[in-house]
Formats: C-alpha cells, sequence, structure tokens
C-alpha cells in the first residue's frame, strides 16, 4: 500500500507541476489580456485541479493554499476583482509558493517549514487585500447545492398538477404546499383549474388543480423534489431554477472533475436533474427508441427527452454534452500516452547502442565469410537496427517550446525590475531535440536571456534619443540545420562595443594593449572567463561568470556559441547542438592503420585529390577556393602518404571545408563514447565509437577543423596583402 500511495503522490507532483506551468503561461497572457474569460477560466480550472488532486492524496497543506487562490480567481471570473498588474504578480508568485509545497511533499511524508508557512499566510493576506476580502468564509447569500458549490438564493420555479386519485389514497395537495413552505419562502402561487369540469361531472374525491409556485429556499433541487416523494408516482412535477442561476450550473459543469461521466450524471451531479428525474428520462427514452426503431428513425437522444420532459434548460444539455466531449477527448489522448521514466529510457538507449555495435560486427563478419545468404541476413538485420535505433532515440525528443516557455516570467520580471518594457518573441517551439541535451541547455539559455534584458537592450529614454522604438524585443528562436539544432537568441538592442571590450580585456590583462586582433575576435573576448563590462555588481551581471559557463556548458553538450553583433541594432547569441547524444550516423575513413569517423549529417560530397602541392593546403573546387586538413598531418600518423588520396567535403554552421584522407570506407553507425578528462586537450577530436571489428575509431569533431581551416585561409590571405604592400612600396 506504501508503494501505491507514493506512486500516487508521484504521478500528482508531475501533473501539478505541468498544471502551475500552465497556469502562470496563462496568468501572463491575462495581464496582457485583462477581459479574457477563457484565459480565466483556464486558469481557474488549473487551480482547482490541483486542489481537488491534492486532496486525493491527503496533502491537506496544497489544499489549504489553493482553495485560498482558487476563491481569489473565482472572485474574478465573477466580476468581483479586477486583473491588475499587481494581482497578476501576486497570483503567479502563488504559483512559485505551490510549486515549493509540491517540492516538499516529493521529498517525503514532511510538513512545510514555518517559514515556508509564514510566507503562504503573507500571500493569502495579499490576496485578499487585493480582492477585497478578510476572510475566505461564504457570504451568508449563498448555500450549497446538489453536487457542491455556491448557489445565490433565488425563486425556484415549481410547476405540480396532481393526480386525479390523489385524495382517494389519503394525500392532501394543501398539506405538501405547508410542508413545502417549511422549508422556505413559497413567494407567489398560482392556482390552475383548467382541468375543472362542469358542476355535474364533478366528483369530491378527486383534485383537479395545479400550482405554479414561486419559491424562495436554500434548499437544493433534490430536497424540494423530496417534499412530493409520497405523490411522485400521482402527479406531473417540474422544478427549474430560474435565469439567474444558469450561469452557476454552467460554472459547477466546468468545476467538475474531469471523469468520464454519461451526460444524465453530470446533470444530477450539479444538481440541474433529480435522480427520479433522471430514471423518468432514461424510461420515456427506452420507449422513444422503440418507436424510433420500428419507423427506422434514430432514437432521441436523453438530453432532449429531458428539454421535452421540461426538467432542464437545454443550454445546459449543451454545456455538459461539450464538457463530457472534452473529457472523452482527453481521455482517449492520455490513453495513448505512457509515462515512463527517464532512467528507463537511458538503459534501452544504451542497449540500443550496444546492439548497433554486435550488429555491425555480425554485418562485417559476413561480409568477410562470402555468402550471400548470409550476407542478406546480416544486412536485413542492420537495417532492422537502425530502425530501431531511430525509434527508440525518437522516444527521447521533445518539443523545445516548454523550455522557451519559461522565459515568459523570466522577461516579465527582470524587464519590470530594471524598468524596461520588453516583449518575449518565440518561435520554432515545435523543434524537437534529445530531452537530455534540452534538460542541460537551461541554464546556458537563462544567462543569454538575462544578458540581453540587462546589457542588450536599452531603457526606454535611450531608445527614443536613438529613433528605436519604447519598447524592446528579445526573440528566441530554434531550428534545424544540417543535423544540428539552431537556437538563437536575438535582442534589438544597442549591440556590442569592440572598443569597450578591448579596453576591458586590456585591463584584465586578457590581451596586450597592441595585439593585432579582428573586430570579431574582440567581440569573442565576453566568452573568456572573468571578463565583464558592468561597472558595477548587480543582482544580473557584473561579477565576470556567466559567459564562459555558457559556452563551456554548450561545449560539454558538443555544441558550440557565436555571437555577431550590428552596432545599434541589436545582438545574436547562435547556438549549434547535436540532436542527440548517444548514437548518430557516420562515415567512416581510414588514415594509415587508423580509422575516423565523421558526423554524416555534416558530409557535403567525397572528391579525389588531385593537382595539389604538398605544402599547399587548398584546391579549387568548381571556381570556389575550398580550405583543408590533412589528417595524416593534423595528427601525425606515420607512414607515407598513398599515391591517391581523397577529400571529404564537410559543412559546419554555413562554412565548408575539406579533410584529406587516404581511403573512404562507407556509412556507418556509430555509438559516441567520451574520451574522458585526461583528452579533453585533444582538438578536432569529439569522442570514439567501436567498430564491429573491435577496434576503436575516432570520432572527429568537424566544427574544430572547419574553424581552423577558416583560420588558416585567413592567415594566408593577410600574409598574401602584407606581400603585396610591400612589393606595391616605393
Amino acid at each position: 500500500m506504501d508503494d501505491l500511495n507514493s506512486e500516487l503522490t508521484g504521478v500528482f507532483v508531475q501533473e501539478s507541476r505541468e498544471q502551475l506551468a500552465e497556469m502562470e503561461r496563462l496568468l501572463l497572457q491575462l495581464e496582457q489580456e485583462p477581459s479574457s474569460r477563457d484565459n480565466l477560466d483556464a486558469i481557474f480550472r488549473a487551480a482547482h485541479t490541483v486542489k481537488g488532486s491534492a486532496g486525493v492524496v491527503e496533502c491537506d497543506f496544497i489544499v489549504l493554499f489553493a482553495h485560498e487562490v482558487e476563491s481569489t480567481l473565482d472572485r474574478v471570473r465573477n466580476g468581483e476583482v479586477t486583473v491588475t498588474s499587481e494581482l497578476a504578480s501576486v497570483l503567479l508568485t502563488c504559483c512559485d509558493h505551490l510549486g515549493q509545497l509540491l517540492d516538499v511533499l516529493a521529498q517525503g511524508p514532511h510538513a512545510p517549514t514555518p517559514e515556508m508557512e509564514s510566507e503562504g499566510f503573507v500571500l493569502i493576506g495579499r490576496l485578499n487585500q487585493l480582492s477585497g476580502t478578510t476572510s475566505p468564509t461564504i457570504t451568508e447569500s449563498k448555500v450549497n447545492v446538489s453536487g457542491g458549490g455556491p448557489m445565490s438564493t433565488d425563486n425556484w420555479h415549481i410547476s405540480v398538477r396532481f393526480g386525479a386519485d390523489v385524495m382517494k389514497f389519503g394525500m392532501d395537495p394543501l398539506a405538501f404546499l405547508r410542508y413545502l413552505a417549511s422549508l422556505g419562502e413559497i413567494v407567489g402561487i398560482e392556482t390552475l383549474a383548467d382541468t375543472m369540469p362542469a358542476g355535474k361531472d364533478m366528483d369530491p374525491e378527486c383534485c383537479y388543480l395545479g400550482f405554479e409556485i414561486a419559491f424562495k429556499s436554500r434548499a437544493s433541487k433534490s430536497e424540494i423534489e423530496a417534499v412530493f416523494a409520497f405523490v411522485r408516482d400521482d402527479c406531473t412535477l417540474h422544478i427549474l431554477p430560474p435565469d439567474s442561476k444558469l450561469e452557476e450550473f454552467m460554472e459547477l459543469i466546468q468545476k467538475l472533475p474531469e471523469d468520464s461521466l454519461r451526460l444524465g450524471e453530470i446533470l444530477v451531479k450539479i444538481g440541474a436533474v433529480t435522480e427520479a428525474e433522471l430514471v423518468e428520462g432514461l424510461k420515456r427514452q427506452q420507449g422513444a427508441a422503440r418507436d424510433a426503431e420500428s419507423s427506422g428513425e434514430p432514437a432521441p437522444p436523453l438530453g432532449h427527452v429531458l428539454v421535452e420532459q421540461q426538467v432542464v434548460q437545454p443550454v445546459l444539455v449543451e454545456a455538459a454534452a461539450v464538457h463530457q466531449a472534452q473529457v472523452s477527448e482527453k481521455k482517449a489522448k492520455e490513453a495513448r500516452v505512457i509515462r515512463v521514466h527517464a532512467d528507463k529510457l537511458d538503459r534501452l538507449i544504451d542497449l540500443v547502442g550496444e546492439m548497433v555495435i554486435a550488429g555491425a560486427s555480425a554485418h562485417l563478419l559476413a561480409l568477410k565469410h562470402g555468402k550471400g545468404d548470409l550476407v542478406e541476413a546480416a544486412s536485413v538485420l542492420s537495417r532492422l537496427v537502425e530502425d530501431i535505433r531511430d525509434s527508440a532515440l525518437q522516444l527521447r525528443m521533445v518539443q523545445i517550446g516548454e523550455t522557451f516557455s519559461r522565459f515568459n516570467r523570466v522577461v516579465r520580471d527582470v524587464s519590470r525590475d530594471l524598468g524596461k518594457d520588453i516583449e518575449l518573441v518565440l518561435t520554432g517551439g515545435d523543434t524537437e531535440l534529445d530531452k537530455s541535451v534540452v534538460e542541460k541547455i537551461g541554464d546556458p539559455l537563462m544567462h543569454l536571456v538575462r544578458n540581453a534584458l540587462d546589457h542588450g537592450i536599452e531603457p526606454a529614454d535611450v531608445r527614443q534619443a536613438r529613433g528605436k522604438p519604447t519598447r524592446g524585443q528579445l526573440t528566441l528562436n530554434a531550428c534545424h540545420d544540417s543535423g544540428s539544432i539552431v537556437i538563437q537568441v536575438m535582442d534589438d538592442g544597442g549591440g556590442l562595443n569592440a572598443e569597450r571590450i578591448r579596453a576591458k580585456a586590456v585591463e584584465r590583462g586578457l590581451i596586450h594593449a597592441d595585439e593585432p586582433l579582428s573586430e570579431q575576435q574582440i567581440i569573442n573576448l565576453i566568452f573568456e572567463a572573468g571578463f565583464s563590462t558592468a561597472d558595477s555588481v548587480s543582482n544580473l551581471s557584473g561579477r565576470g561568470v556567466g559567459m564562459d559557463v555558457v559556452r563551456r556548458n554548450i561545449q560539454a553538450l558538443r555544441g558550440t556559441v557565436d555571437v555577431v553583433s550590428s552596432p545599434g541594432q541589436g545582438c545574436t547569441f547562435t547556438i549549434r547542438l547535436p540532436l542527440t547524444l548517444a548514437i548518430i550516423d557516420g562515415f567512416l575513413v581510414g588514415v594509415g592503420k587508423s580509422a575516423y569517423v565523421i558526423p554524416l549529417e555534416t558530409v557535403v560530397e567525397c572528391i579525389e585529390l588531385r593537382d595539389v602541392a604538398g605544402d599547399r593546403n587548398f584546391l579549387k573546387l568548381r571556381g570556389e577556393v575550398l580550405p583543408f586538413v590533412r589528417l595524416r598531418e593534423l595528427f601525425v600518423v606515420e607512414g607515407e602518404r598513398p599515391p591517391r588520396e581523397n577529400v571529404v567535403v564537410v559543412r559546419y554552421a554555413g562554412q565548408r571545408a575539406g579533410i584529406v584522407v587516404d581511403q573512404l570506407m562507407g556509412e556507418f553507425q556509430t555509438v559516441i563514447k567520451p574520451l574522458g578528462a585526461l583528452f579533453s586537450h585533444l582538438k578536432g577530436i569529439g569522442g570514439s565509437t567501436i567498430l564491429g571489428s573491435g577496434e576503436v575509431a575516432l570520432i572527429l569533431d568537424v566544427e574544430s577543423l572547419v574553424h581552423r581551416c577558416a583560420d588558416a585561409e585567413e592567415q594566408q590571405s593577410r600574409s598574401a596583402t602584407s606581400s603585396n604592400r610591400l612589393l606595391s612600396a616605393p
């Protein structure tokens, strides 16, 4: 039983965090659109779901706090409280507090600390102050109806027509009316005598009267119906709430838990229909269904029968049907989703990786023996392993939009603290990447966003003086490019000041005052450890940590980060990451007796190296200069060059370069194995893998090789320019 409770609590915590994340997102939208009824209803449902689920796991401290938040939201929905920026801020803080309470619950059967309880009381006080209430109690003008929820006292409309034989059975119609008066006040009554016969035909033991009654009471519909229980089968009874109650019944429908209820059960649960009325309606529906079957017509739905029975209004039937459809749709969607612990997925990926290696070994042995049927079987096995690999990796692919959405709150809070008006634009949220990458990219993105808010985007008066809109814009974008995922953090601020960066770098001893650097090299100094251009330390910046951590964390994910600055126009930070950290498609090449793997998504084409001098490191490819690097020279591979060498043309971040190798060995499924800290200083190597033969092959770091070629080409260009200047000097 303890294991069951623990599992139930874990599911509650996880689902409640999802509800709080959605609630936070909607609150941020509500602040921009205070009149959005849909947002209000969705926020209320999220708070109500958290409270109700907390009751299921018997977590009283979450129930009590969530109830206060729910009560405030209910007053906002009823128009008693106006949505303001201050109220939105307090509600967002309440979301944070609920998240902390969930942390307490997740850690075990502990109660919140006194400090946390005190924080909760302060938040409740602020909510009551903003909503104009002093206590959470329900006002006297409200009572509880069957099915739960408050309902304002108002006049019920009761239409009762007694059967002709009720008095013969010893029942006095007036006695029922007197008993009804004991539950409330009969505000008005109209006697109906339309079935009264002529005097000569009248039977003194028969009842010919009916009554239309306006009744004011705190009683529920079921309690009012119970007054007529003894004559229920011998009278026609309709009990309808006034029009003013319809909206409250609609709200009760929205508050219902997301259980699979039938239409009649929904109407009974909110108190709009009694059990007896539902039973009578079902009987009528069955009779109508038999008649329809004989005539070949469709059977009438229950809602239609209840409306004809005059026990419920059509608008309530429609609302109940909509709620029923929404719950059914959600249940159907959830039925297709299974929650799996991340550790189990990681274990699966590890096993798939080992299977990839074993499959490659089997294929290699089949080729070695040369038997056709064995080679064919090995090929089929390799194809199936590849499909399993892709499917397994797809299990861990998640959209980055959830990570992006977290920054709505960050931008709102930080811009308010800085006194700036900044809009966050999110694009490419449906871009998918490995879950392990998503989890580790959050902190680097947070640094970049906060720096853009603090350093990048100018205050409103400065922007206005520069002819810009007073409202700044920060954009987060994600997309796929050449087998990698690209994440961009763009702002329309003032850009980076290269002169100031250089001065600060000289001041901190990062470079020499006379060291020749290009503008881009100067800008890249912001990624050096201990570098900061802030004049003072604040909560956001100025301590000299941040950008170097960003680069280090991204490099740990086998990624890169670059920055492009336009003075007066803004900055763009571009992060490139692999789609997955586990398994990739590779292109196997050989140099001497060593084998290397090039990530297949970076390979453009392969050509034969011809007519290139031994000391030259570039060639002409279709009219364009292509710099290249010789792996034999880079890794000091012993032996003579073969008579025929090949160039693998690769592309990274829009730049092309060549990698000169001895032989091309074809495509290869690669399980990435880290090299460890001992080999972290190696340039041009991104990891290792195990071949089908059991040998170890190194995986090339294409990004560093492309940059190496680009730097060599730039230095060669500078040397040529200097030589031309010397030759042309007088």
